[in-house]
């Protein structure tokens, strides 16, 4: 198969009006900052997109090279003195969920370069008794307007030698906050005095929403002391640029099968939540709501026929466009029935916000698998920890670390432009005057 690191995935033909698209992008983005709410390319080659224009695939860093993996790579953009930078989260891997210091890395070219990680004082690890160490992990950066900070949640883990410990002492979320000036907080605990979190309660990984008047609603996987499954629910937290307090709690939605709901994801369009949720019976789940604090029952992805999607214990992330919501995931398929856990290769597709399934004919690759999935698994990098961000009216962005543990955990960070063929006019609307790297941004 050929190396898709350096390759251009094509849309299709979709006849792009550019001066069209112009007049389109400039009324789009006159009237995005009245957007209360804030916040694809394709399994069969041929489908037409509609929405997504291109897709176009880098390596950010390549661990394949240096044998350093650089893991759980996560951007969010923040405004800067010439326009706008991006700065990104991540961490090293070198075995299951056994990570190194959390980092940062900026870019200031729309993501063509970026600077050397640094370590984010306080988030490295501390030595505990009998053997333990701490760290943090799953940590998801977002800009927040209201306070002009970077808010960066992760969660507590613990090591004991030199892999995860098992079983875990109590979990909860860590987070830091960056300053305009650009220096760190110290870490503080997200505290949560319910019991019914008195084990873990989490939102490592999660995508948030940030509201209108800058309350912001997380979304938590917790669960007692003697309890192996994890129920979900969202809290409205108030944050003030230096802590976040949980002021309302939602209603619990529960899963028993395995280790409950894990790592739950929000988004928000046209002021409807939506929450997207890993689980361990060979299916994820989606579920609605109004005010985002009661969901509807929580239904199985499925396609618009009802057939449901087939996956395993793995992540699913919203790509939010003023025109539509996307789902990026993984899923059971023929070339990949061997690939642990089906992690490669990641996909998105439009959801049909009236059903809450997917679109078949919109699906498309975002990151193909690269390998043998059936006769020689071991070898195809997986790809179930990622995230997405709107960069630019025109772009948004999905990121990606490579794991390959039978090749000493070495793997590439991936980036995957999807090149939208209308304006999103929930991108950050000081984008909308940047320039990516050399190359003048088109819409401008």
């Amino acid at each position: 198969m050929n190396d898709f690191h350096t390759a251009r995935q094509n849309g299709g033909s979709l006849g792009v009006d550019r001066r069209g698209f112009l007049r389109r992008s400039v009324a789009a983005i006159g009237g995005a900052a009245a957007m209360p709410l804030a916040g694809p390319a394709e399994r069969a080659d041929d489908a037409v997109g509609g929405l997504v224009a291109d897709i176009e695939r880098e390596v950010v860093f390549h661990g394949r090279k240096t044998r350093t993996t650089w893991f759980h790579p996560r951007p969010c953009m923040v405004p800067a003195s010439d326009g706008v930078e991006a700065l990104m989260t991540l961490q090293t891997i070198g075995g299951s969920d056994y990570f190194g210091p959390v980092h940062y890395t900026i870019s200031r070219d729309g993501a063509r370069s970026w600077s050397e990680p640094q370590p984010i004082p306080g988030l490295g690890r501390r030595k505990l008794d009998a053997g333990y160490e701490v760290g943090v992990c799953d940590v998801v950066p977002e800009y927040h307007q209201p306070t002009q900070t970077v808010l960066a949640i992760g969660h507590n883990v613990y090591y004991r030698n030199g892999r995860l410990a098992r079983p875990q002492r109590a979990r909860w979320p860590v987070y830091v906050v960056r300053s305009a000036d650009g220096t760190w907080s110290a870490p503080r605990r997200l505290k949560w005095d319910d019991l019914g979190g008195s084990a873990i309660y989490t939102c490592g990984c999660a995508q948030r929403v940030t509201l209108e008047g800058g309350d912001l609603l997380v979304p938590l996987s917790f669960a007692p002391q003697g309890r192996t499954h994890r129920s979900v629910a969202t809290v409205r937290c108030a944050f003030d640029g230096q802590q976040l307090v949980v002021r309302k709690v939602g209603a619990e939605l529960i899963g028993t099968a395995g280790r409950g709901l894990l790592e739950p994801s929000l988004a928000a369009l046209d002021r409807r939540f939506y929450m997207t949720i890993r689980a361990e019976d060979n299916r994820g789940y989606v579920t609605v709501s109004d005010d985002a604090l009661t969901w509807e029952p929580r239904r199985p992805w499925a396609w618009e026929d009802g057939e449901p999607l087939t996956m395993s214990t793995t992540q699913q992330r919203w790509l939010v466009h003023s025109d539509s919501l996307l789902l990026v995931y993984t899923r059971k398929a023929e070339d990949n029935v061997n690939v642990f856990r089906w992690r490669s290769p990641l996909l998105m597709a439009e959801v049909d916000r009236r059903t809450l399934r997917l679109i078949r004919a919109t699906e498309r690759v975002v990151f193909p698998l690269v390998g043998d999935g059936v006769e020689d698994p071991d070898h195809v990098a997986r790809m179930g920890n990622f995230h997405t961000v709107a960069a630019t009216p025109a772009q948004s962005w999905v990121t990606v670390g490579e794991t390959l543990p039978n090749d000493g955990w070495a793997g590439n960070t991936l980036l995957a432009r999807v090149c939208w063929s209308r304006a999103n006019r929930l991108a950050p609307l000081a984008l909308a005057q940047h320039r990516l790297g050399r190359r003048r941004a088109w819409w401008a």
